[in-house]
């Protein structure tokens, strides 16, 4: 439940601020999906930058800016600005604006809320929290690598050789990264509302104010308590505008007022933050904790969420087979982070999933119907069907994709393929249908490659570094897809209806999935007419079985078997 909104004041000051008792979170989604690789959207000075926006499409007539018309203002090609407006879309607050209901094809033409995408390009100069530093600097230095005076970025480890020595124990917690998001917002607060405002008619130009409607675009970036968007409106946290009457308009109020009022509430949520990361680091135990503790290297590590708000952990699985399904989540969210050598099945209706620093697994996840992001995973076999994909820092990756917008690569890949989704399950397409997906639109082989460096990480870059391309996918040979079989533990549970792939297979591929079928089909009768003694066959069925025993050892899918007969 999300906490009681009730505002708190100051008896010593009868002019002080009501302060909401609820905690002031920043909104993840915008941080963890919304932030892009291209650097024309980076503003040394977002205000300058982004008032000739506000002012070319402030009248009530314009209020949305289609992708035209934001390829032109920010000088971008179509292709970036479709690209802003899908990203925008995916961790839009508002369930209902148009961009996150638009058709695929309508996309461009809908366009975004004016005020929405100022937010969603201000916040673009975010940087992300560094991890923590550890206290042993010889373990440091091993975790690490020194910058490179060549390159200007970290060349020495691999992707997972960096995530592995940066275990969560040593990543910002979900508690820091909160306060650091806030503490973003804090410092540009000012700037942000007045980007935001509008001056009153007859006013000097000092004048500004908020309206109601404006002051609910925030929620994109804020929230109060657990229930996420789906909560109390903004408004009816604010003093200023909680006892508005629903059929009159609210007067607008003094920029100055909601951004005191704002001030002294993130403050608040701060101290109340800070107060709980140094309760955890002194050993106390804290049940509201945000930062969900998980065993290291075991299937039962996986945790959901306290909340809504909250996302459920996937973590530190290691040779083992694991299986989620959606009576099993508390959480719209998941997060599958440092798993190794395993098979994890998160076969569930998602809005978001994060797969972080992963190797030799195969992992396959529902549907989900905002974005998925893959970043930092070596040899890893990801299915996927989901609205859109973002692949960050990964290698000698393969991803089996059922998405209806380009796959998006970015950072320091290598050796990565793609192909068309591979596998399905009895609740595959009712999933699929809750959470917006269309089966008839895949568009697995049109990925878009963005920069190499990510602009967001903390670190400095030299110049010109930042113009290089991230490497992109080649698309896997069509015979050597296979399609992937998911076993049935819930025979008896369920209810879905689901009996094949519901995406169609390329032409290419489907041909080839026919012709090695037809091989099959005439090798298995071929041994079945050949003219073999009994002990002949015997010897034949002999070899076959230790050849493909020995397959089984070979490719690690021994341990499948286990785990389905533990099962």
């Amino acid at each position: 439940m999300a906490d009681p909104i009730e505002p708190s004041t100051s008896s010593s000051d009868p002019n002080s601020i009501p302060i909401p008792t609820a905690i002031l979170h920043p909104r993840r989604e915008p941080f963890e999906h919304g932030l892009l690789t291209i650097q024309k959207l980076i503003f040394n000075d977002p205000v300058q930058a982004l008032t000739p926006l506000k002012q070319k499409f402030a009248s009530p007539s314009t209020q949305r800016v289609d992708s035209a018309a934001l390829a032109e203002l920010l000088q971008i090609s179509f292709d970036h600005s479709r690209l802003v407006l899908e990203t925008l879309a995916s961790v839009l607050h508002s369930e209902s604006d148009p961009l996150v209901t638009a058709l695929p094809d309508d996309v461009d033409s809908i366009g975004a809320d004016l005020r929405d995408l100022i937010l969603f390009l201000y916040i673009q100069s975010y940087k992300r929290l560094l991890p923590r530093s550890h206290k042993d600097s010889a373990a440091v230095a091993d975790v690490w690598p020194s910058m490179s005076a060549f390159d200007g970025y970290l060349s020495a480890l691999s992707p997972l050789q960096l995530v592995r020595s940066n275990s969560r124990r040593f990543m910002p917690s979900q508690a820091d990264e909160e306060a650091h998001q806030l503490s973003y917002l804090q410092k540009h607060l000012a700037n942000i509302l007045s980007l935001l405002s509008e001056h009153m008619e007859g006013e000097s130009e000092e004048s500004l104010v908020l309206t109601m409607e404006g002051f609910e675009h925030l929620g994109f970036l804020i929230q109060f308590g657990d229930k996420g968007s789906g909560g109390v409106p903004l408004s009816q946290a604010a003093p200023f505008f909680a006892n508005s009457d629903p059929d009159m308009p609210a007067a607008p109020v003094p920029v100055s007022q909601v951004h005191d009022w704002l001030l002294q509430t993130i403050a608040s949520s701060l101290e109340s933050i800070t107060e709980k990361v140094s309760a955890k680091e002194n050993g106390s135990p804290s049940g509201s904790d945000q930062d969900i503790a998980m065993a290291d290297a075991s299937p039962s590590s996986a945790k959901a969420s306290p909340s809504a708000r909250s996302p459920c952990f996937v973590e530190g699985v290691s040779k083992s087979s694991y299986v989620k399904q959606a009576s099993d989540l508390k959480s719209s969210s998941i997060k599958v982070i440092n798993c190794h050598d395993s098979t994890i099945y998160i076969l569930a209706p998602l809005r978001y999933a994060i797969i972080y620093g992963c190797s030799d697994a195969t992992i396959v996840l529902g549907a989900v119907g905002k974005a998925v992001r893959v970043e930092h995973c070596e040899r890893v076999h990801v299915i996927i069907a989901a609205k859109r994909v973002c692949i960050a820092n990964c290698r000698e990756c393969v991803f089996f994709l059922g998405v209806n917008q380009r796959p998006l690569f970015v950072g320091d890949n290598h050796k990565l393929q793609v192909a068309p989704y591979n596998t399905y399950y009895s609740q595959l397409e009712e999933h699929l249908t809750e959470v917006g997906i269309v089966s008839t639109i895949n568009r697995w082989d049109e990925a878009l490659s963005i920069s190499v460096i990510d602009p967001h990480d903390s670190l400095s870059h030299p110049a010109g570094v930042s113009d290089a391309q991230s490497e992109s996918a080649t698309c896997l040979d069509p015979d050597q897809l296979t399609n992937f079989l998911i076993p049935n533990w819930f025979e008896n549970e369920s209810t879905g209806s689901t009996k094949d792939n519901p995406f169609p297979l390329p032409d290419a591929y489907m041909t080839s999935q026919q012709r090695n079928q037809k091989n099959l089909s005439e090798i298995k009768q071929m041994l079945r007419e050949a003219p073999l003694e009994e002990n002949w066959k015997r010897e034949l069925s002999s070899a076959l079985h230790v050849y493909f025993k020995d397959w089984l050892y070979a490719s690690g899918n021994i341990r499948q078997l286990y785990c389905l007969q533990g099962d």
